[in-house]
């Protein structure tokens, strides 16, 4: 009897041994969590803050990690908010959905759309026709492709633009996931990656820009000093400071990406004969196929012409409207496309910012990061520069680039008069570093759009982000160094 009870309990003790290890880092993450969440709170820090930053350091440990679903996540984000801060759940709510959430949802949708008018075939076979067949040169296009309308119309449309056209290249070539991972993983984040460098370009190539852009202003413009107008950096002049970065990380990204993932196919010939061949069956372009085109670039330009008045997620949402409100797109088809536990990871992420700035977590990590720096001789020059820069970088991996700069920009602009180092130096190495965010699947929009797809996997940012980070670093310091000094920075 005693035998038979031990051989029935054996296969729940195995049972339970799997689920600890498979779960051996949400255990992790929820003890240090515990540890620092009974830890005295730090001198300068509210209690708020003290608990913000908890829910951070576990949900930065689940997202690289992944030991339970990322909308999982973004669901703890949310529970842990009103729970362990005591905040209203309305509010909470209230938080959730933004322009850029409503972006995030509406791009998917678009993304959807043209899939199902297979409108993605013609644009890769397009894209093909430049590049050529082999993987390594399609890739180098595409990034080139994404960083240049990246820089002009924003990372999250060129990410909903693009998504399709790699998922239709790898879907040609296989279709079992499992055979095609670094090809679809070296795909996928030529867009991600290529939007991300892409987006330091000029003003309107992320929020980060402008907000910088008017902290110069606001805080060292003088109407009756002629001499503060170098502080008035208009369009052209944020591109001879950050153009040339975006251009030189360029070239590496792809390298970098091979270095991280093996392609299992050197050439997709196989594919573009397939594509060639899908699209002579299509035939012609049909009046649905047209009126399809004509929605989404009228999308795109209101984009480009509109988003200030109404804002990206409002745009989206007309253009989603309009695929289905013609019938070109059935709301099946929309509703089992799209990644809706994706939107809510976005939407997560962007409350835990707010909060983040709201509780003074964030400036009490700026701050702090300063203390440390002076016994270190790094408060001036281009250490000052390279410990601003790796501040951002892992601040911004925690909330939105905007939300970075908001936080770290007035601390940077006021550590350069301290020092006498130039603002403008310090203030485009804060704005350009906020896009270093490489390290989850959240850190980005174009990311969170890529991860939407399904081919990858949350760890796989992190195995290939920390090699752009010190990339993009390196590029950006060289610049600081070597090209700043020659426009008067």
């Amino acid at each position: 009897m005693r035998g038979s009870v031990r051989l029935n309990r054996s296969p729940v003790l195995r049972d339970i041994g799997q689920f600890m290890r498979a779960k051996r880092w949400l255990f992790i993450a929820l003890i240090i969590g515990l540890l620092i969440y009974f830890a005295p709170t730090p001198e300068g820090l509210s209690r708020e803050g003290h608990i913000v930053l908890v829910i951070s350091m576990v949900a930065v440990i689940l997202f690289v990690t992944e030991p339970v679903p990322l909308p999982a996540v973004a669901l703890m984000i949310i529970v842990g908010q009103i729970v362990l801060m005591g905040l209203d759940s309305s509010s909470v709510a209230r938080s959730l959905m933004s322009d850029s959430v409503l972006f995030i949802m509406g791009s998917l949708m678009l993304a959807v759309a043209v899939v199902k008018q297979q409108l993605d075939k013609r644009i890769a076979y397009l894209i093909v026709r430049v590049t050529g067949t082999g993987i390594f040169g399609i890739c180098v296009g595409i990034s080139f492709v994404c960083g240049v309308l990246a820089s002009i119309i924003g990372e999250h449309t060129v990410a909903a633009m693009m998504l399709p056209v790699a998922v239709t290249l790898v879907t040609l070539t296989s279709d079992n996931p499992k055979k095609v991972k670094g090809l679809a993983a070296v795909l996928l984040f030529s867009i991600s990656y290529g939007c991300a460098i892409g987006g330091i370009g000029t003003p309107s190539g992320g929020a980060r820009n402008a907000i910088m852009i008017g902290y110069w202003k606001d805080f060292f413009f003088d109407p009756t000093d002629p001499a503060t107008r170098v502080f008035l950096i208009d369009y052209v002049s944020w591109m001879k400071f950050a153009y040339p970065i975006f251009l030189a990380q360029l070239p590496l990204v792809t390298v970098i990406l091979f270095a991280a993932f093996k392609p299992e196919y050197k050439h997709l010939t196989r594919a573009v004969v397939k594509l060639r061949s899908q699209i002579e069956q299509q035939g012609p372009m049909k009046s649905k196929d047209w009126l399809a085109v004509g929605i989404f670039f009228a999308t795109l330009v209101a984009w480009v012409t509109m988003s200030e008045s109404i804002g990206l997620g409002t745009i989206a949402l007309f253009g989603a409207i309009f695929f289905l409100v013609l019938g070109l797109v059935p709301w099946n088809d929309m509703n089992s496309g799209v990644n809706w536990g994706v939107v809510w990871l976005y939407a997560a992420t962007i409350s835990l910012g707010v909060q983040m700035k709201d509780t003074g977590a964030a400036e009490w990590i700026a701050t702090s990061f300063l203390a440390l720096l002076k016994p270190m001789n790094m408060d001036h020059g281009l250490p000052l520069l390279a410990a601003y820069t790796a501040l951002t970088t892992l601040v911004t991996n925690t909330m939105s680039a905007g939300a970075a700069v908001a936080v770290l920009g007035p601390i940077a602009l006021r550590t350069a008069e301290l020092t006498g180092e130039s603002p403008l130096a310090l203030g485009f190495a804060t704005a350009i570093a906020s896009s270093f965010a490489y390290f989850t699947a959240a850190a980005h929009p174009a990311f969170t759009i890529v991860y939407a797809s399904g081919y990858l996997k949350a760890a796989d940012f992190f195995k290939v982000g920390w090699r752009m980070a010190l990339m993009s670093i390196a590029v950006l310091l060289l610049a600081a160094k070597f090209y700043w000094p020659l426009l008067g920075a």
